[in-house]
């Protein structure tokens, strides 16, 4: 997923969350879309509390993409927009607890922790979907790392060797990282 709407489209599919209007909901995801990075994919998305503690002590609707490189977390106001990122490789844990009304998915990160408060409905198939991506995702990208150096020291003997470009050098390099 790249756009707004198929976020938007792919929540209220899974019934994933959603703010207090579509209108607000697609605004929300419109943030995620202005940080994606080039060849950077939602593979999952949904809306929630952000820092939810209680009811009434919360920073409101925010919405959450996870990335094959990170956790995007956007919030639209009448007014500017707030995006906080964490990349997968600093999320330490993630905990599910199901209360009365809602379920709380809690990230905990190399720097912070936050909770996210959502609708008992799918609450707990979101947990497992978030837990099983974030799983295969960290490991994926361990077993990848030793071939993507291997790769870059030989991109890198190509270029001393002028057989190619400083330019096409850093554009292959950029493939190969995924920057």
């Amino acid at each position: 997923m790249k756009t707004a709407k198929e976020m938007y489209d792919f929540c209220k599919k899974n019934k994933f969350g959603k703010s207090n209007t579509d209108s607000w909901t697609l605004k929300h995801f419109g943030v995620v879309e202005k940080q994606l990075s080039p060849g950077e994919n939602v593979i999952l998305c949904f809306m929630g509390l952000h820092n939810y503690v209680s009811l009434t002590k919360h920073d409101n609707n925010f919405a959450y993409a996870i990335t094959d490189r990170r956790i995007i977390m956007a919030q639209k106001h009448m007014v500017g927009e707030v995006t906080q990122t964490i990349l997968l490789d600093n999320v330490n844990d993630i905990t599910y607890k199901k209360g009365i009304a809602f379920g709380v998915i809690t990230v905990d990160s190399m720097k912070e922790r936050f909770n996210v408060a959502l609708e008992n409905t799918n609450s707990d198939k979101l947990y497992s979907l978030i837990h099983e991506l974030i799983f295969k995702l960290k490991n994926t990208k361990s077993t990848s790392t030793s071939g993507d150096y291997k790769e870059l020291e030989d991109l890198k003997k190509l270029l001393d060797k002028g057989i190619i470009t400083q330019r096409e050098f850093e554009l292959k390099k950029k493939q190969i990282l995924n920057l």
